[in-house]
């Protein structure tokens, strides 16, 4: 799998809509799509090396409303500070990856 990065589409099996990824390294990438109904954003954080995706495992979530956010969810995933949750999570289902228009 490539590393995916910001600004990225990414489609998976079981979702009707892409998220986009927000911030990224080799091994993680903090994705989110707009939940318009509920004036929220819903969140997925992708793990290359385990294979699977779903929640950060931290009991107050720290929010992913931005790129600042996202940055920071990163950065704590990759000081091994938080991870995805072992109860909360799926396998990796990628469908389809769009790049980034430049």
């Amino acid at each position: 799998m490539k590393k995916l990065n910001p600004g990225d589409r990414v489609k998976f099996d079981d979702e009707r809509h892409r998220y986009t990824v927000r911030a990224a390294n080799e091994r993680f990438a903090v994705c989110t799509k707009p939940m318009n109904a509920l004036h929220t954003t819903i969140y997925t954080i992708i793990d290359f090396q385990r294979a699977v995706r779903g929640r950060e495992n931290l009991i107050f979530c720290m929010g992913f409303e931005t790129d600042d956010d996202c940055s920071a969810a990163l950065d704590r995933l990759a000081a091994g500070e938080s991870e995805v949750s072992y109860r909360h999570y799926q396998p990796l289902n990628i469908e389809r990856i769009s790049p980034a228009h430049t």
